[in-house]
């Protein structure tokens, strides 16, 4: 290659590599899988070696990726916080042991550790009390998270113990564990946002919220792996951890003391397969020379230690091919493009749809019906399409066209200048997003009918119902018209849909369907202001006051209380006896559990949902994950390790189903779910 080449190539692969850092860090919707991201890398580093008169000091092989956000405080790093070297192969690694063996003389170990995958963060304490927290930024400045930190359970606000620095520095990843992530993305996908592609980016999203609260909401986890040399005065990097641990402050003690290259290897085999029993998302194994002042010796590059190499794990992919790709269209009218897939196992299952997210998403990937695309599971849950083998691609293969209307009503969509997604706009006339409210309005977390997709499409094709207030005019006469449904089934339904009436307001408006009201949401709406009237009548201002309203939900709720057929529907639900207001009697079974904070973990002999609802029936408190606030956890079968871990941790005590229900005066359990009825049941 001549230097003009070399000079139009390393600018092309510049660009692709600051297109995607901005991508992956501030916008936490990345493009690039982190193998061709790394890859990418590697070329231009190969041509800047080539060409050493071409390096430029703003090049990305010269500067970590940036997530700084304008919407914080910024503050410098007391020490660079740089990134680690990546290598997907073990020969490299053998490689950084044998410049480790040739360049210091005295013996040293190895500290091996699991490379978490989330989000950086440095956390400064001053006189043992939590000062200040700070992101990654630039590796030269970082913005000032604090008061989300300060949100995130397993974080201490106070060391304990003694013997720690008076001002030191601790740095480490902020997660999203499975179980969070599984219960963020379906609420993000009840009320309409697309849900995040993986646990990583989820966190990443979650950090940078300007809203404290509803970070304790996300459910993030912190664990921490690396003091600075210059904070401490320990001679081995594991010795610093331990201290740090014996401090409160949460270190994973699933690192290991290797000896040389073969215990390392043993180490990361070991854990490239056990990695999908942890309850987070891993991506590799992190290699640390163990010595302090050897750490010292071998310094740094401009944007990584010599002293540490991150070995990362291949994901597992599949190629297959494209059948075909819909358009989906939700209850809030979001126009989503699924692409369908020849059938192909990944990761422990058969995978047959991939979500192709939204309009750019697909444009930039550049998906056609026909092609053969890698997949792989994003954190190891959900299945996307990572890129497409286009030495494969049919030669009449042409590119799929967007809707400019409803598939489903073919009303023309919309697209709102800070949104990712095309909406259909004809909420009360398009038959899709109709019948997805009706569902979700008798959904068992909103007004727990027995009644689902099937019978709502029964009832919505005989034109008995088209709004949630058309279920309570319904009598026996007009159910028998259902198909194979009898006495017994419509008897049952009609005492569902009576002891509906004593659903707790939150729910009830939960269950309207509000744009962007998800659970949480309806919950704080509802302890704000008392009741729907108050809400009906609220300003912006007065929304925005309350916890979880940002300026998307206050616009959102207060346009739905602006519309005339949205408030008739609200009066003929409030004549059939539905509940509008905090206020009346409350189902409390006793006050058995009041003043007790209690986290729930693993399956129990009803649904988690009703666990809960025992336990608030009884004057307790749900929380989401454990800290020293926590009275005790109850635990089911295959209660999660980390929570269990944290408790031991913590001196938190462990409940049995068993013991819980005993401290209860009624041994009523909630009832378990109901489901739709069958031809069995008929």
């Amino acid at each position: 290659m001549d230097k003009s080449e070399a000079i139009r190539r390393i600018e092309e692969l510049r660009k692709v590599l600051r297109d995607n850092s901005y991508k992956y860090y501030v916008l936490n919707a990345p493009t690039m899988s982190d193998y061709e991201f790394d890859q990418t890398m590697k070329a231009l580093e190969a041509l800047e070696a080539e060409f050493p008169d071409l390096v430029t000091p703003d090049s990305p092989t010269r500067k970590v990726g940036s997530d700084l956000d304008r919407g914080f405080a910024q503050y410098p790093h007391r020490y660079p916080m740089l990134s680690l070297g990546n290598t997907y192969s073990i020969q490299e690694v053998e490689a950084f042991a044998q410049r480790a063996d040739k360049a210091l003389e005295s013996g040293f170990t190895y500290c091996c550790e699991l490379k978490f995958d989330g989000t950086a963060i440095c956390l400064n304490y001053v006189d043992g009390k939590l000062f200040r927290a700070l992101t990654r930024g630039d590796g030269v400045v970082g913005d000032d998270v604090t008061a989300n930190v300060r949100m995130i359970s397993n974080i201490p606000q106070t060391l304990k113990g003694s013997g720690w620095p008076r001002d030191f520095e601790i740095r480490g990843e902020v997660l999203m564990p499975f179980e969070a992530f599984e219960r963020l993305n379906a609420e993000r996908e009840e009320i309409g946002e697309a849900p995040f592609a993986n646990p990583r980016n989820a966190a990443s999203g979650s950090l940078k919220l300007l809203n404290p609260q509803e970070v304790a909401h996300r459910g993030l986890w912190c664990t921490l792996y690396h003091i600075p040399s210059q904070s401490v005065s320990y001679e081995t990097h594991d010795a610093a951890l331990s201290a740090a641990a014996s401090w409160g402050l949460p270190v994973s003690d699933l690192r290991r003391i290797c000896h040389g290259i073969s215990e390392i290897e043993d180490y990361i085999g070991y854990w490239d397969v056990h990695r999908k029993d942890l309850p987070y998302a891993t991506d590799g194994i992190v290699i640390k020379i163990n010595e302090m002042a050897l750490q010292t010796t071998l310094g740094f590059t401009a944007k990584s230690p010599r002293w540490a190499v991150a070995y990362k794990f291949q994901a597992e992919q599949a190629l297959t091919k494209v059948v075909s790709i819909d358009y989906q269209v939700g209850r809030t009218g979001a126009v989503t493009p699924v692409a369908n897939l020849e059938p192909v196992p990944l990761s422990g299952t058969v995978v047959k749809r991939a979500t192709l997210n939204n309009k750019d998403w697909m444009d930039q990937l550049d998906v056609r019906v026909g092609d053969s695309v890698y997949v792989e599971k994003g954190g190891e849950i959900i299945p996307k399409i990572t890129s497409v083998e286009l030495s494969a691609r049919p030669s009449d293969s042409v590119k799929p066209h967007f809707p400019d209307t409803c598939p489903d009503c073919g009303s023309a969509l919309v697209k709102e200048e800070d949104e990712a997604r095309w909406f259909c706009p004809n909420q009360d006339g398009c038959p899709t997003q109709i019948k997805g409210r009706l569902e979700h309005f008798l959904s068992r977390k909103a007004m727990n009918v027995i009644a689902g997709e099937a019978t709502v499409n029964q009832m919505y094709n005989l034109g008995l119902v088209l709004t949630p207030a058309d279920f309570y005019d319904l009598d026996a006469r007009s159910l028998m018209l259902l198909e194979n449904w009898k006495e017994k089934s419509v008897k049952r339904f009609l005492e569902s849909l009576e002891a509906s009436k004593s659903t707790p307001f939150e729910k009830v408006l939960y269950a309207l369907g509000i744009r962007f009201v998800g659970e949480s949401t309806a919950k704080e709406l509802a302890q704000h202001f008392g009741d729907v009237d108050s809400i009906a009548n609220a300003s912006l201002e007065d929304l925005r006051a309350v916890g979880d309203v940002g300026d998307v939900i206050a616009a959102s709720v207060y346009e739905y209380f602006r519309d005339s057929r949205h408030l008739a529907m609200i009066e003929r639900l409030r004549a059939h006896g539905l509940r509008f207001s905090t206020a009346g009697p409350q189902s409390k079974a006793s006050d058995a559990l009041a003043g007790l904070t209690i986290v729930i973990s693993g399956n129990f002999s009803i649904s988690r949902d009703d666990m809960k609802a025992v336990i608030e029936a009884n004057g307790g408190k749900n929380s989401s994950s454990v800290s020293g606030k926590t009275s005790f956890l109850l635990a089911g079968e295959k209660a999660g390790p980390e929570k269990l871990r944290k408790c031991e941790e913590l001196g938190v005590r462990v409940v049995s189903e068993k013991e819980f229900l005993e401290m209860i005066p009624s041994r009523e359990q909630a009832p378990a779910e109901v489901k739709e009825p069958t031809l069995f049941d008929l």
